[in-house]
């Protein structure tokens, strides 16, 4: 059996641009993964302690049979190859990858919380999700659309790199 799941991918250091390819291919390789889309990218003021480099951001549509927390592992280990390094909270990085839905599964671990617990208030994460499908709703009933109308586009801007939309 497999799950539709929503990866958000980010990066602000070491080339954020080819950071999101690599992670996109990546994405594409996982066992028992297809990666069914990928949504825009949007370049958005960092989140934390500055000064820190804008952040390129999109989101991926996954069907996968790994469970939630062997999913956590494979992207917890690609984010590692890239040079990932845990340390100052929202900090720049190499690249990010949060599991942000996981079909209908509401998950609440230590290690992790889906849905995302900040998504319906980071326009950088709700965009593409709208990009993506106009019609999403997250497992306790509330559309993308209308949180993305809520936290408005302020700080982020769409990008585009070699040929993409």
């Amino acid at each position: 059996m497999t799950t539709i799941c929503y990866v958000g991918l980010g990066a602000n250091l070491a080339d954020p641009e080819r950071q999101i390819d690599w992670a996109l291919q990546a994405l594409d390789r996982l066992p028992a993964s297809t990666l069914e889309a990928t949504a825009p990218r949007y370049r958005s003021r960092a989140i934390g302690p500055q000064p820190q480099p804008d952040y390129l951001n999109t989101v991926a549509r996954l069907r996968t049979a790994l469970e939630p927390l062997a999913l956590l592992r494979e992207l917890q280990a690609l984010e590692a190859a890239r040079g990932r390094v845990r340390g100052v909270r929202w900090g720049p990085r190499p690249l990010d990858l949060d599991i942000l839905l996981y079909g209908d599964v509401r998950l609440s671990l230590p290690e992790l919380t889906i849905p995302h617990p900040r998504m319906a208030q980071r326009n950088f994460v709700l965009a593409p999700l709208l990009d993506l499908d106009p019609q999403l709703r997250l497992p306790d009933g509330a559309a993308i659309a209308e949180l993305l109308a809520r936290t408005g586009r302020d700080g982020i801007v769409r990008v585009c790199f070699r040929g993409t939309p």
